[in-house]
């Protein structure tokens, strides 16, 4: 292991300990989520910034777009993808004029 190196990954992350009753608990899985405006949707939030950082003196930024960023742990299960994409349209983006992306590790 090198120096600042980390001994446990978060795609690695274990089980957690057994359950009252003697089942193991499902293990947690990391969702990375990304929801950004929709091309074409005028996304002022972004061009505030691309104002802000031109003022600043970082000049040669073309555009800019904003967006948020989830980080969800949560347990295992045959249903992740489908209850994520749920958790996705039905609060963490507007799906009329957001995308939204994820990753699980």
């Amino acid at each position: 292991m090198t120096a600042g190196a980390s001994a446990a990954t978060p795609s690695a992350r274990p089980s957690r300990p057994a359950a009252p009753g003697g089942e193991t608990a499902a293990r947690l899985r990391t969702v990375r989520v990304t929801v950004q405006l929709k091309p074409g949707v005028l996304d002022a939030q972004g061009q505030a910034i691309k104002k802000g950082l031109d003022a600043l003196g970082y000049a040669g930024v073309a555009a800019l777009r904003a967006g948020r960023y989830y980080e969800i742990e949560m347990p295992d299960a045959p249903d992740l993808e489908a209850r994520i994409r749920a958790m996705c349209e039905g609060l963490l983006a507007n799906p009329l004029i957001e995308d939204f992306r994820y990753d699980v590790e």
